[in-house]
């Protein structure tokens, strides 16, 4: 059992690093869009898309962040129901999931 919490805890991690290079892309795509509107369209259409991007992308990051947070939230009880020894976290994990917290927090 405790290989199978191993598992599910690597695919966390492995979640939340995908989601970085998903906002990453998500950042590139916003700012190509916004110099091809402000090359191509310098009146103020410029600006409604940039609102209904920001709103798009905050919607998406909450989801995600909630779906992460509900998943961590069942292996927490998982290993609890199963009396599994929680290992201290490493790391990268501490900062994982600081990360995921101060994110939850903002939205």
């Amino acid at each position: 059992m405790e290989a199978e919490v191993d598992k599910l805890e690597l695919m966390i991690l492995d979640f939340h690093f995908g989601f970085q290079k998903a906002d990453s892309d998500l950042d590139y795509i916003q700012y190509r869009l916004e110099y091809e509107i402000k090359t191509n369209h310098p009146d103020s259409a410029g600006r409604k898309i940039q609102l209904l991007f920001a709103v798009e992308q905050k919607e998406t990051k909450s989801c995600i962040y909630a779906t992460l947070n509900k998943t961590m939230t069942m292996i927490q009880e998982l290993q609890k129901q199963t009396d599994l020894e929680l290992s201290p976290l490493a790391e990268e994990e501490k900062t994982v999931t600081e990360q995921l917290k101060s994110h939850i927090r903002d939205s």
